[in-house]
């Protein structure tokens, strides 16, 4: 019997020593392990986002804001019919709530292990919420923070060049912890191109919070950065397009020529980009994607046309280049050429006769470019083209910019795998056949010419007020600059003298220098072919229309280059609008008075 209370007194010894030894690491070895562990536990770091950063044109008129508004969480664990009842509280002060989205935004959040509030409206209009707040602060489930929702005051004036933000998608999170928080990001336009300045950097706050997320202390806050942009465009001219563009489709750019900055440019038709912000009905998209005029392509980016007449002066140069060819040299224009069985005629059938290269490009003689184009061969044509930025990107500040193709050897043995031959070379030289170009592309080629640099088109002018500077490339040699006055010259007689292509359409106040073009359709694809009734099939197979041109003539300020699809004859559809754009630029001041009938 004592042996036995023995061994239990033993047995109780152990176990003690056990639990004192435990107790002594607990407090003291491991104090400063689970001291470090309590602390984090109630010191909360969190990220938050700027409102994003606005938009606005050269004279700071605002064309990309931020609305203020609501966003309202809900506290989790409730049971269906607490949240109900709240739900039912929602929609009687605010009835135009998508009561459905609020469940379904709540049910996904919502589990065991978050104590977080759950957003269930990111945007609630300032004035919807603002004379109902003491209702909602009076019940102590609602958590409301301000929100902000991108709003574009001009509407679809600017959607081709400002673009527009919609929800963040998988890809937009990933790249960016911003687009995290704020659940946007830039789709389009600008607003894509420029989203990583427009968002800026997360803000962090730390503070001190119960087991029940209520804030005790701020320990610190490192507030959150964004940057406000603005655009050389001017509003007062981009209204002014819209006028002249009334009804018609295609593309137009006004450039400054000597350092690429963008005054005024669009496509037509357009669309209006506050659609997209929330998300756009399958229905209406459906309906924009099919529009047969394309409203959701920006065609000065992502159009690609036969550039046609328009990019002869830049062939010419080419031609002047080799040296196998002499501005002064003329080329008989018989209407036009033979090719074993095959003719090739000029567009004006009955012959120029004796053409040199200045009348070439006044009377955009195609015949002149069809023996030049034999002579100089399409190796030194494709190479110097190339050179000059044809089936290239410019480098514009918009996103998804189109190069275009620029026919060679090369190319036409990668994609066909078949041979070059000189039926190819008449069609690129006149800026047919397989010849594609986007119309800003045309725009920086015409400043090319008229300054003998390459400018980068753009539209950014300043962020948070520091100016952006773009320099202009020097990519032509000697002898090619030497020779680009024959072919400005070339390009005012196609507006100021009779026989020049543009000359009975030009009503510009000043001397302007230009080039029209007539390209012909491609193709139409099928499926659009079987939507179409037969008058709108008529009116789809005509030809485009550009006119490419810069003034004033003696000291180049701007290029004006304009595309109507299906528009015709180039000298008489676009023409007439480039005049009256010139006109505006000098009613505007951009264009000095001094050079009125000069």
């Amino acid at each position: 019997m004592k042996q036995r209370v023995n061994f239990i007194l033993i047995l109780f010894g152990v176990f003690g020593a056990i639990l004192i030894s435990r107790l002594y690491f607990l407090s003291i070895k491991s104090h400063t392990y689970y001291e470090k562990l309590a602390n984090q536990n109630i010191i909360k770091s969190e990220l938050y986002a700027a409102p994003r950063g606005e938009i606005s044109d050269r004279s700071g008129k605002k064309i990309a804001i931020n609305k203020l508004g609501f966003s309202l969480s809900i506290k989790p664990h409730l049971k269906k019919k607490h949240l109900d009842f709240l739900v039912e509280f929602i929609k009687l002060n605010i009835p135009d709530i998508n009561t459905k989205k609020i469940y379904s935004n709540y049910q996904r959040a919502n589990s065991p292990y978050n104590h977080k509030p759950i957003k269930v409206v990111d945007f609630i209009p300032y004035e919807d919420l603002i004379s109902k707040l003491v209702h909602f602060y009076s019940k102590s489930e609602f958590v409301i923070k301000p929100s902000y929702k991108r709003f574009y005051p001009q509407g679809e004036l600017l959607a081709h060049i400002v673009g527009y933000v919609s929800k963040a998608n998988k890809e937009d999170i990933n790249n960016s912890t911003v687009s995290k928080i704020t659940g946007i990001s830039g789709r389009s336009g600008i607003e894509k191109y420029y989203n990583s300045i427009l968002e800026g950097t997360l803000g962090k706050i730390k503070k001190r919070v119960t087991a029940l997320n209520k804030t005790i202390q701020i320990i610190s806050n490192i507030k959150p950065k964004n940057s406000s942009i603005s655009l050389s465009i001017d509003l007062r001219v981009q209204e002014y397009l819209d006028e002249l563009f009334t009804g018609k489709s295609g593309a137009v750019i006004v450039m400054n020529v000597n350092d690429g900055s963008i005054l005024a440019a669009d496509s037509y038709p357009k669309f209006d980009n506050n659609l997209f912000v929330e998300g756009i009905s399958k229905l209406r998209w459906q309906r924009m994607i099919k529009d047969l005029n394309h409203p959701f392509t920006n065609k000065f980016t992502s159009g690609l046309y036969p550039p046609g007449s328009s990019i002869k002066p830049e062939v010419l140069l080419s031609f002047l280049n080799s040296k196998l060819l002499n501005k002064n040299e003329k080329l008989l224009c018989k209407g036009e050429i033979r090719l074993g069985k095959r003719r090739f005629r000029c567009w004006n059938h009955y012959g120029h006769g004796e053409v040199n290269a200045k009348r070439a490009i006044k009377e955009s003689c195609d015949v002149y470019f069809y023996k030049g184009g034999l002579r100089v061969g399409i190796d030194k044509i494709s190479t110097d083209l190339s050179r000059y930025g044809f089936g290239k990107k410019t480098g514009i500040d918009l996103p998804n910019e189109f190069i275009g193709t620029l026919p060679s050897r090369n190319w036409k043995l990668l994609k066909y795998a078949l041979g070059w031959n000189k039926g190819d070379t008449l069609n690129t030289v006149i800026g047919q056949g397989s010849f594609l170009v986007t119309p800003i592309q045309v725009a920086a080629q015409t400043a090319l010419v008229a300054t003998a640099k390459l400018p980068i088109p753009h539209f950014i002018k300043s962020i948070n007020k520091k100016v952006v500077n773009f320099n202009s490339i020097d990519l032509l040699n000697k002898y090619e600059k030497s020779e680009l006055n024959t072919i400005r010259e070339g390009m005012f007689e196609v507006c100021n003298q009779k026989g020049g292509t543009a000359f009975k359409y030009n009503s510009a106040i000043i001397k302007i220098a230009g080039k029209t073009g007539t390209s012909q359709v491609v193709g139409i694809p099928q499926d659009e072919k079987e939507r179409m009734s037969e008058d709108e099939l008529k009116y789809f197979k005509k030809s485009h229309a550009w006119f490419t041109s810069f003034g004033p003539y003696q000291n180049p300020k701007y290029v004006v280059t304009i595309l109507i699809e299906h528009g015709g004859h180039g000298g008489k559809a676009a023409g007439e609008i480039a005049s009256n754009i010139y006109n505006k630029l000098v009613e505007l001041g951009y264009i000095d008075k001094k050079y009125i009938g000069r």
